[in-house]
């Protein structure tokens, strides 16, 4: 009794705790738990899925290799199934960490599965659909091109010649031209469809041979098979490191061919400017080349000038003495000839400018004389 009523005000005082414990405590506590109820419920549905899985495969109809098998070993493995299974609940009551795990990843591989499945057919139908676009847009292409040939056709003589026999001609002829063009196109689908037909057959034909093929594999088959993969494995490997070799060789390669390419622009630029030099040194050259054929012929100019002041002076002859005085006395009489000339001339502008300045005033008193007489009046 003493201990129960110990354990009472423990008990009570844990309560009272509990019920002091703040809102924020009593929030995330309420989280975690439904976290983790949540995380229970999502393996229970997946745990729900994969039984369902297992059960469904029991189920199932078996195969013809797997009807191969004796009845003795069916009933055995029967029992040991129904041996194991009911071992297993009685010691298993809940899932270890490896069975989750195991769970998990078989329920991640067939979603991966019907991701795959449900990718592939969405590309099926996709492409489906694009085909179907394409097939509409080709006829209604030919639609056009169709409308196009009826109004360009028909319908212009039609318009011309209302009610001739001409236009209802050439809509019949036109209308039965249609139909064998439409019967010629149905007779090759039909033939398309025929070929078609035989290449499906003789693909599952070669598909059901192949599966009889496979189910009559042995272990010395399966043996063979691994050793025969494991030999291309080797191959693929010698393969690769070939690879990975002429890919390093490609990249010495590239790398001295980029150097090779930046020599090669390098004298290219330098080709460049050395043509742009030849170009101004060639112009250079022309234009001394003209000066030195102007300086040639300024050179045989004044050669031929020299030669004939050379041949001038050759044949000059100084003349006699007293001839040379005669003339200097002659040539001094006209110089003071020409001075006293010029003096004359200079007495008589000065002359001149006194007769025209009396003339002037001349003028100007006879003007005023006139214009005097002229108001008497």
């Amino acid at each position: 009794m003493s201990d129960n009523d110990s354990d009472t005000p423990l008990s009570e005082s844990q309560v009272a705790e509990e019920n002091e414990l703040p809102v924020i405590h009593l929030c995330s506590l309420v989280e975690e738990l439904s976290y983790g109820n949540s995380a229970l419920k999502t393996e229970t549905e997946m745990f729900e899925k994969y039984y369902n899985k297992l059960e469904s495969r029991d189920q199932r109809p078996l195969r013809i290799s797997e009807i191969k098998m004796s009845g003795i070993e069916l009933a055995q493995l029967r029992g040991r199934h129904r041996s194991k299974s009911r071992s297993g609940l009685e010691r298993v009551t809940c899932l270890s960490v490896d069975q989750k795990y195991e769970l998990v990843r078989k329920e991640l591989e067939d979603m991966k599965e019907k991701i795959r499945h449900v990718r592939a057919n969405a590309e099926r139908d996709l492409q489906h659909h694009e085909a179907i676009i394409e097939e509409a847009e080709i006829r209604w292409t030919e639609v056009q091109r169709e409308v196009q040939e009826f109004e360009r056709d028909i319908l212009k003589t039609i318009s011309k010649k209302k009610g001739s026999i001409l236009a209802t001609q050439k809509v019949m002829k036109y209308i039965e031209d249609m139909n064998h063009r439409r019967d010629h196109m149905k007779d090759k689908l039909r033939l398309k469809n025929i070929s078609l037909k035989v290449q499906r057959k003789k693909m599952l034909l070669q598909l059901r041979q192949k599966e009889e093929v496979g189910e009559a594999l042995h272990d010395v088959d399966f043996q063979q098979l691994k050793i025969e993969n494991a030999q291309f494995l080797e191959t693929i490997e010698a393969r690769n490191q070939e690879l990975i070799q002429l890919k390093l060789a490609s990249g010495t390669t590239l790398q001295v061919l980029n150097a090779f390419k930046t020599r090669l622009h390098r004298a290219m630029e330098m080709s460049i400017n050395l043509e742009k030099e030849i170009l101004l040194r060639n112009e250079l050259l022309e234009k001394i080349e003209r000066e030195t054929l102007q300086v040639e012929e300024d050179r045989a100019k004044a050669e031929a000038l020299n030669r004939k002041l050379r041949k001038q002076l050759a044949e000059f002859r100084v003349p006699p003495v007293m001839m040379y005085v005669r003339e200097k006395i002659l040539n001094g009489d006209l110089e003071k000839t020409i001075r006293m000339w010029e003096r004359k001339v200079e007495i008589a502008e000065m002359s001149l400018k006194g007769y025209r300045k009396n003339w002037n005033k001349m003028k100007t008193t006879n003007e005023q004389l006139l214009a005097i007489s002229s108001l008497g009046k």
